[in-house]
């Protein structure tokens, strides 16, 4: 059989979605679950109660169509509209960020940077860094904030927030049109768009739009993966609850509810709760990888609040905790954070075996990786015989293919996040989310060019020219891709002369053109570096003078641990404030063919990596960059200078 065709999905249904493979639903039967008592039925038409009488129309057009907004929704639309692509990002919730939001608080995580030289970059790394310096409680409802502040600012992008899709028009295969619906402004949207994007993590828009989608595991068989035997086939990831706890200055009681789990040192044998990290639990309270993670999330949120609060039960009064008087629960997760439900059939399925190697022959790349392969039991917390991952970290990055982020099926179907086109070995390392947000600033920056050269992303795939091209454009936003040099002949530094006023460890002032950003720890071949103490310089020089509008500055700033997170052991180790090695106040002057010089920018409090500046068309013969101060360390760094007219 096709790997294509192994697991297909149609909307042939009624009912929606239809899984490939009906696994056994055991989960725990000690939990009586009070919805139970009700009897629920399908119910096709509903007395002929028109349900749309006082819903209001809209129709709404657009370039580039984004459902779900999640990270990689987020950036996916951040990164189609900053190309200039009319974008409309619909979200059903309230709070952008998905399972990072403060609705489920699970932390984003991606490439280990230490092993790399630095992380997944981009709009990713923008957020991170801004989150960093402003929100130094690490207050989730703020980093929400901060992400629906980003995405209103945008000039190009319509937020459409408590808006879930429903339904699209489709014609042979193209999706002309996605229908979007809001209960709480009673109103009903047809968005038609150039280019969707399905961001959902259920894969939501290709359902609707038929498109083959796989689901589960797939067996050794169908790729022939080392990793594929862990679970049975058919099986799933399941979903979490997050908690997190605050310390008060005197003893706080608590009383479990009796419907709670009633948790036993059994319970916890591979699953150990240290007794300094009782504030932020746990991602092993899960399941749902024998359930349907979407069908049956009532039953899954009540088995899982059962768990929180039994596990809550044990580390308040089982004794083991002294620690753990003063502490009082603070947040309960309402909503279970989905690992696995369905991912969308692409030009190419990426498997464990390109993780492990195959991934170095992609000339698609455009995004990289890094997490372990990290499988989890399909019984979830209940699998108590089992540790609660295996965890394959011998792989320590990789790329990702742009034939894995578009449908097959449809020309102008793409897709971002946990739902790429992928197996289940694999998806298990691409699924975390610094990962997902990457894939999406790519699927949107590709959404944006297929608009402007009114073309498909099959037909980018296909064209080397274009495909180098958009490498090129993701590669200039930042964008982490291994393997990837600058050659953008737009770029005036690769034909400057650089100088400095000092470099120190081993570094070159040419290094800032060297047409590479990534170095390995301890190494400055692509970088240059100086002490900020003396107030160094770089200069970039031409032998002729030229006409610039317009430089790019691509700081350093992976040495120091920045994400969203409430978990005791990365609060820590994180900084909180702006990324001490970046810089802080700089100046940017030109010299001109006179020789005389110019003030062409002045920075003050600069926190982030990626610095673009755009200026009246001047003419120079060269450009100095004079760096002022950084954010805490004694050395600035600079890992590339664009210059473009």
């Amino acid at each position: 059989m096709e790997r294509r065709n192994f697991f297909k999905t149609t909307m042939a249904s009624a009912l929606g979605y239809t899984l490939i493979v009906k696994a056994p639903q055991s989960l725990a039967n000690d939990v009586k679950n009070p919805t139970s008592l009700a009897t629920i039925k399908s119910a096709p038409n509903a007395v002929g109660i028109d349900f749309n009488s006082i819903m209001k129309n809209f129709a709404l057009e657009c370039d580039v169509c984004i459902a779900g907004g999640g990270l990689a929704g987020v950036t996916a639309a951040l990164a189609s509209a900053r190309k200039g692509a009319k974008t409309i990002l619909i979200q059903d919730r309230s709070h952008l960020g998905g399972n990072a939001s403060s609705e489920v608080r699970m932390h984003p995580l991606g490439v280990n940077a230490a092993r790399l030289g630095q992380r997944e970059g981009g709009i990713i790394e923008e957020l991170k860094l801004e989150n960093a310096a402003n929100n130094l409680t690490l207050s989730w409802d703020v980093w929400d904030f901060m992400l629906y502040d980003k995405c209103v600012s945008e000039k190009n992008l319509t937020l459409l927030l408590d808006t879930s899709l429903v339904a699209t028009k489709t014609d042979g295969r193209k999706i002309i049109s996605a229908m979007a619906r809001s209960d709480s402004k009673m109103s009903l949207y047809e968005i038609s768009a150039k280019i969707f994007i399905d961001c959902t993590g259920d894969s939501r828009l290709a359902l609707e739009a038929g498109a083959e989608v796989m689901s589960g595991r797939e067996g050794y068989d169908a790729f022939k993966e080392e990793n594929a035997k862990y679970d049975d086939i058919g099986t799933r990831q399941g979903s979490s609850i997050m908690f997190v706890s605050k310390i008060h200055d005197k003893e706080v009681p608590f009383k479990a509810p009796s419907w709670a789990k009633k948790i036993t040192d059994a319970d916890l044998k591979f699953r150990g709760i240290p007794e300094h990290n009782l504030g932020y639990g746990y991602w092993w309270i899960e399941l749902g990888g024998i359930y349907d993670a979407i069908r049956e999330s009532d039953k899954l949120r009540f088995e899982l609040l059962s768990i929180v609060m039994g596990v809550w039960d044990y580390i308040k009064n089982s004794g083991k905790y002294p620690s753990a008087k003063n502490r009082a629960l603070d947040f309960i997760g309402m909503l279970p954070g989905r690992r696995d439900t369905f991912r969308i059939i692409g030009d190419y399925i990426m498997t464990g075996n390109d993780i492990e190697g195959g991934w170095k022959k992609f000339d698609d790349a455009i995004a990289v990786g890094g997490w372990s392969m990290d499988d989890h039991p399909k019984e979830g917390f209940y699998a108590t015989d089992k540790h609660p991952c295996r965890q394959d970290g011998r792989v320590p990055f990789y790329n990702i293919p742009f034939a894995s982020i578009y449908s097959k099926d449809f020309d102008n179907l793409m897709m971002a996040g946990r739902n790429i086109s992928c197996s289940h070995v694999a998806f298990t390392s691409t699924r975390v989310m610094s990962t997902c947000a990457a894939v999406g600033q790519a699927a949107g920056t590709a959404a944006a060019l297929c608009v402007e050269k009114s073309t498909t992303p099959r037909a980018i795939r296909s064209d080397i020219a274009m495909m180098r091209k958009l490498q090129q454009i993701l590669l200039r936003d930042d964008q982490t891709i291994i393997g990837i040099q600058n050659e953008d002949a737009h770029d005036l530094a690769r034909s400057a002369k650089v100088t400095a006023s000092e470099s120190i460890e081993s570094s070159k002032p040419e290094n800032v053109i060297s047409t590479v950003t990534i170095d390995l720890p301890n190494v400055n071949n692509n970088r240059w570096l100086a002490p900020i103490s003396s107030k160094p310089w770089l200069k970039l020089e031409w032998e002729k003078s030229l006409q610039i509008a317009s430089v790019r500055i691509l700081f350093d700033s992976w040495h120091v641990n920045v994400t969203q997170s409430s978990l005791d052991d990365y609060l820590s180790t994180m900084h909180r404030g702006a990324e001490p090695r970046l810089a802080k106040d700089y100046n940017l002057i030109a010299i001109l063919p006179d020789g005389s010089e110019k003030v062409l920018v002045e920075v003050k409090n600069n926190i982030q990596k990626l610095c673009v500046h755009n200026f009246e068309k001047i003419s120079i013969k060269a450009v100095r960059l004079d760096l002022l101060s950084t954010n805490g360390a004694i050395n600035v760094r600079v890992k590339e200078i664009r210059v473009e007219a």
